[in-house]
């Protein structure tokens, strides 16, 4: 069976909460938004531990390596393809400034015989909880939802589609 592990950032800003997510890159994802972001996360094999396999993937899906801190273990949610992912989350003010994913190459346009590369993700973003839930993967939204009871938030929505939070 096929697993990833990915880290969810969080932050607070006044009293909502934001989630940093990518976006992958690639022309199948060029012009599609909700329902496409996803945390950065990627495959491990069996005899690498998912938090240090998600730490290894942060570094490869941001360009940059992931916070120190102490991470809260989410859980593991399997995802419509059967996939595993290990979620781990981490409060952090992470600076976006020098996002830049690792490349992959496929033939493109199909059947063309023409290689290209794109980036594995080709937007970061700080989003508010409530706009990631509607961005992110649909197999990836309990992931949100386990990050919301962790920190006990009200995922009602207030004014301007955010997340109240109920962290103080």
């Amino acid at each position: 069976m096929k697993q990833s592990a990915g880290i969810l950032l969080y932050r607070t800003i006044g009293r909502s909460v934001e989630v940093l997510l990518v976006h992958p890159g690639g022309p199948f994802w060029v012009k599609k938004d909700l329902g496409a972001w996803s945390i950065p996360k990627g495959e491990f094999e069996s005899d690498e531990k998912p938090q240090a396999a998600a730490q290894r993937e942060f570094m490869e899906e941001i360009g940059s390596p992931p916070p120190k801190g102490d991470y809260t273990a989410l859980g593991k949610f399997k995802q419509p393809s059967g996939k595993l992912v290990y979620a781990f989350a981490l409060r952090s003010d992470f600076n976006l400034e020098h996002f830049h994913s690792e490349m992959f190459e496929m033939e493109w346009p199909p059947r063309s015989g023409q290689k290209q590369e794109f980036p594995e993700n080709d937007k970061a973003a700080w989003l508010p909880l409530t706009t990631a839930l509607q961005k992110i993967v649909r197999g990836q939204i309990p992931v949100l939802t386990a990050l919301a009871e962790t920190l006990q938030l009200d995922l009602t929505t207030a004014e301007g589609g955010q997340a109240q939070a109920s962290l103080f």
